[in-house]
């Protein structure tokens, strides 16, 4: 394959993670808004952020069994078009019991894309552009956010909330013509590449799940994932509360875009130099330092950028890890899946545990537990680093 046509799947394929991310920007920037929509369900209005997760926490690895079994590609196309439908459905003036209906199958659409996307973005990506690939896959959240928040506030404020969802239904249509024109066909993975393949039955479903999670090929990237976002989100919703009210807004904006740098510039440099865990566990290292400085100095808003900046490392690295240590096609989408279900189940308890700590602890608990978290990843992936040295 010319490298100009990896280079233009690699773009569609990032494309398709921006559609992604946005189908939880989409709410959770506009969170005034729906609560004016329904204003008697001001608590309810929060699920529509929560509900795509909790499917992300409970059925992720269900995404990577189907890609293994019918194909990337396929699982891609259907992800994309019934989050178009979906989105269409929200265009209009939905209770707000149907609209909750809706985010759940978003969900289902949320996984099958960022499990298939990555999966085909290795497959179709040279040697030499994977790791850059894959670290440009990890900047899919921050970029999606920035982007709807820059052009979406402004949308809303003049056209109304229910515009937006009609627009991300458009873009997600699009990208799925994109996808046809430009991903190339190819046949489902085959069955006896994965871990162990069965019918797909509730047991089966245990089995892949126990057999996924204690592969130290697999759950190593997702298991570092794990801890690394149990603090992103709550960070980024906790620490410009912290700064000067005049470096609040300026903090917000430079944390995840510090990141992004991070990833896309140091990242890279070191992931041509070094293995993927090895550019992790810095990361994580670097973190752990930043974080204990704001014991002695949680108001100063450059050590959130530092910090940002060493979990950018952790972004892409932790993409890069999958192929890296799982040849087999199959095996990347059982570990994206993996990596998707322990994304979301940080979201989902990251922010109201590092809050209560806060709220209870003062800024010294909130460190506590972020460090304990930092600590944890890179005990996990030096004893997932030891497990596979035996097995080698």
């Amino acid at each position: 394959m010319r490298s100009y046509s990896s280079i233009g799947i690699i773009l569609v394929l990032w494309v398709a993670g921006l559609c992604a991310a946005a189908q939880f920007a989409k709410m959770g920037l506009f969170l005034p808004e729906l609560q004016q929509l329904y204003p008697n369900a001001t608590i309810a209005t929060g699920f529509l952020i929560t509900l795509i997760s909790l499917v992300g926490a409970l059925l992720g690895l269900v995404a990577g069994i189907l890609v293994g079994k019918i194909g990337a590609r396929n699982v891609l196309i259907t992800g994309l078009v019934i989050g178009s439908l979906l989105s269409l459905l929200q265009s209009f003036d939905l209770p707000l019991s149907l609209l909750l209906a809706t985010r759940i199958l978003e969900g289902a659409t949320h996984l099958a894309i960022v499990v298939a996307a990555p999966t085909l973005m290795s497959l179709y990506s040279s040697d030499r552009l994977r790791a850059s690939a894959m670290t440009l896959w990890g900047t899919f959240f921050g970029v999606s956010f920035a982007l709807t928040a820059w052009l979406g506030l402004p949308f809303v404020a003049s056209r109304g909330i229910h515009a937006l969802f009609f627009a991300h239904a458009l873009m997600l249509c699009v990208t799925t013509i994109l996808v046809l024109l430009i991903i190339p066909k190819q046949e489902a993975v085959s069955s006896s590449n994965t871990l162990k393949p069965e019918p797909f039955s509730l047991k089966g479903l245990y089995d892949q799940h126990k057999q996924a999670w204690s592969s130290p090929h697999v759950a190593a990237p997702a298991s570092g994932w794990l801890f690394y976002t149990i603090t992103f989100v709550a960070l980024l919703a906790i620490l410009p509360g912290l700064m000067a009210d005049d470096q609040r807004a300026f903090v917000a904006a430079a944390m995840p875009l510090a990141s992004i740098i991070s990833s896309m510039t140091i990242g890279v440099i070191l992931l041509a130099r070094y293995k993927a865990v090895q550019v992790v566990n810095t990361g994580f290292v670097a973190a752990i330092a930043c974080a204990l400085v704001f014991l002695v100095k949680p108001n100063e808003a450059l050590l959130c950028i530092l910090l940002f900046s060493a979990m950018g490392l952790i972004q892409g690295a932790s993409f890069a890890a999958i192929p890296q240590l799982n040849a087999a096609p199959s095996k990347q989408a059982l570990a994206y899946g993996a990596l998707a279900q322990a994304g979301n189940i940080g979201n989902l308890c990251g922010t109201p545990l590092l809050l209560f700590l806060y709220n209870y602890g003062g800024n010294s608990a909130m460190i506590a537990l972020v460090v304990a978290c930092y600590v944890m990843a890179i005990f996990v992936h030096c004893s997932f680093a030891r497990r596979r040295a035996l097995l080698n």
